[in-house]
């Protein structure tokens, strides 16, 4: 059986008039001999206004309610597609998560998909149906309607396609695919044809939006093939694969850079053991996330500097609780907004010298000074002044001829 599942985002099902192009979409690949499943989103706005709602009626809304509350725009959407694909002469149904049923872990909000039962669906597929899936949820072992965090269609294209054995997992989204760099910021950004999934990772987690990193990690752990197109226009998309079904000349994949930034230094830490876990785990505790970190040891052993990374929303609470920390000794906190980090990424670097010369050289021929550097095998991400970003991306982008 030739399974394809197709995924479509809450813009790709905004309106009727979208509900419908959709509608054509899936209908394109039935023409094709393929077994669908289609995975949808709630329609674009509508998850923030159920959220809003939530908020409106308690300050401390049950969360297994929540998920009952949040996880219904894709039900409506789902309904709105079969019918419509019913309209144009198609065998389909909405299949809600119990129904099916996906069966989850984990506690509500952020639950995890383990289970899929397939009877129900192959049979379907076997009778001509186009069953189309809510994403975003699924049942726990208590029959309570779980979701699994905000992006979670995503996963549960990814994790459906495992299930059937699809032989194409493509999320639909109102981009044509993933670029060198965001062209918002950068027109001659290009898009990218073929990408692995580290790569992909790796972008996703320093601000790409194309998909939620916790989705790209389920399709390299499952080693599931994801396209990602336009539902708007036609054309290819770009796929995201495995390393060795890449041919590719190219050092560097692309360039992400983040826009909400703030940069933390205690400076004269007292230097010894455990210091950095005192310092980070209040944090930690108060659901701040760290970024880059770079420490330098003093001359005579006594003291470090220490720098992170948080986001700019988070500098007034991790300034208090720095502050009335009694576990740690420094001489001064420095804070400073309007940071901006710029990476770029490439599993071209592994066996390329001379990367991080060039990287850095680029941006000194700008004048662009360096503030923080963090590495790992395929990435390097720098610290620079906000009002630099974008004068960086040309630098860079041009450096590793990314525009060809």
């Amino acid at each position: 059986m030739k399974i394809v599942v197709l995924k479509f985002g809450g813009t790709s099902v905004g309106s009727i008039k979208r509900i419908k192009n959709v509608a054509k979409i899936i209908n394109s690949y039935h023409k094709k001999k393929y077994k669908i499943i289609v995975v949808s989103s709630a329609m674009s706005g509508v998850t923030n206004k159920l959220i809003r709602i939530s908020k409106d009626v308690s300050n401390n809304f049950s969360p297994s309610e929540y998920d009952v509350l949040v996880s219904s725009g894709e039900q409506v959407a789902c309904s709105l597609i079969a019918a419509r694909l019913s309209h144009l002469g198609l065998k389909s149904r909405s299949w809600l998560s119990w129904q099916i049923p996906i069966i989850t872990l984990g506690d509500h909000k952020n639950s995890k998909i383990v289970s899929i039962y397939r009877k129900k669906i192959l049979n379907y597929l076997k009778k001509g149906g186009i069953p189309v899936v809510a994403g975003f949820q699924g049942i726990n072992i208590n029959d309570r309607i779980t979701t699994i965090g905000r992006g979670g269609s995503d996963a549960s294209a990814i994790v459906l396609a495992k299930f059937f054995k699809a032989e194409r997992c493509i999320i639909y989204t109102d981009v044509e695919g993933v670029y060198t760099t965001d062209p918002n910021k950068l027109k001659k950004a290009r898009k990218i044809k073929v990408i692995s999934y580290e790569e992909m990772l790796e972008m996703a987690s320093l601000g790409a939006k194309v998909m939620q990193p916790v989705s790209i990690q389920d399709a390299r752990l499952n080693r599931i093939n994801v396209e990602v197109k336009s539902s708007f226009k036609k054309g290819t998309g770009t796929l995201i694969t495995k390393r060795k079904n890449i041919i590719n000349n190219k050092i560097i994949a692309g360039i992400s850079s983040t826009q909400n930034d703030a940069k933390v230094s205690l400076v004269g830490v007292k230097d010894k053991p455990g210091v950095a876990a005192k310092i980070f785990k209040p944090l930690s505790e108060n659901l701040i996330n760290v970024d880059m970190v770079v420490q330098n040891i003093s001359a005579n052993g006594k003291e470090t500097d220490l720098t992170f990374t948080i986001k700019s929303d988070d500098l007034n609470k991790t300034k208090k609780i720095i502050g009335s920390n009694k576990n740690i000794k420094f001489r001064k906190l420095l804070l400073k907004k309007n940071v901006s980090k710029i990476s770029i990424i490439g599993v071209g670097m592994i066996t390329t010298p001379g990367v991080t010369f060039r990287m850095f050289q680029a941006l000194a021929n700008k004048k662009i000074n360096i503030q923080v550097i963090s590495t790992s095998e395929i990435k390097i991400s720098v610290l620079i002044d906000k009002k630099n970003t974008n004068k960086a991306l040309i630098a860079l982008h041009k450096e590793f001829k990314l525009n060809r």
